[in-house]
C-alpha cells in the first residue's frame, strides 16, 4: 500500500525500524526543547501531513522504551487519523513521571501503525444473542 506524506519537518520520513515491526517511529518538529512537568500534556507538532486510503486509519501509539525509561506516553492511546483528515499530525505526550521530562528537537516521540477498519452499519434491537460469558466483565474470568 502507498500513503501520501508531506514532510515539513526536516527529519527523516517516518520508517519501520525492523523487517517485522508493525509501527513506524515518528519524530517531533520541534525548534527547541520541551520540556514537560509531572502530569503536564502537551501538544507536539509532527511536520506531517498523510493522505490515507478510504477504509484505513492511522494509529498513534506509545514507543515503550520512552513510557518505561522516563514516563512519556501518548495521553489518547490509540490516536487516531482518519483517512479525510489533511492537517498536521499532532502528537497529546504526557509526562506520567515524577520529575521534569525533556523532549529535544527530532526525538522519536511516539509510533504510527495503518490499519484497514470498517464502518460498521448498527442495527437496534431489544435482545441480543446469549453466550457463555454473557455480561462477565472486568475480572470476570479471575485472576491465574
Amino acid at each position: 500500500m502507498t500513503v501520501k506524506i508531506i514532510n515539513r519537518s526536516g527529519n527523516a520520513l517516518p520508517r519501520y525500524e525492523s523487517k517485522a515491526a508493525a509501527g513506524m517511529d515518528i519524530r517531533c518538529n520541534l525548534q527547541e526543547a520541551v520540556t514537560l512537568q509531572p502530569m503536564e500534556r502537551r501538544l507536539i507538532p509532527t511536520g506531517l501531513y498523510i493522505e490515507l486510503p478510504e477504509g484505513y486509519e492511522a494509529q498513534i501509539r506509545p514507543r515503550s522504551g520512552l513510557a518505561l525509561k522516563r514516563g512519556l506516553t501518548v495521553l489518547n492511546t490509540p490516536g487516531t487519523i482518519d483517512a479525510d483528515y489533511r492537517g498536521e499530525i499532532g502528537v497529546i505526550i504526557i509526562n506520567l513521571s515524577g520529575e521534569a521530562q525533556t523532549i529535544e528537537p527530532g526525538e522519536r516521540i511516539c509510533q504510527m501503525v495503518i490499519a484497514r477498519h470498517e464502518q460498521a452499519e448498527l442495527l437496534e434491537v431489544s435482545v441480543l444473542g446469549e453466550t457463555e460469558r454473557g455480561e462477565g466483565g472486568f475480572g470476570h474470568s479471575g485472576r491465574q
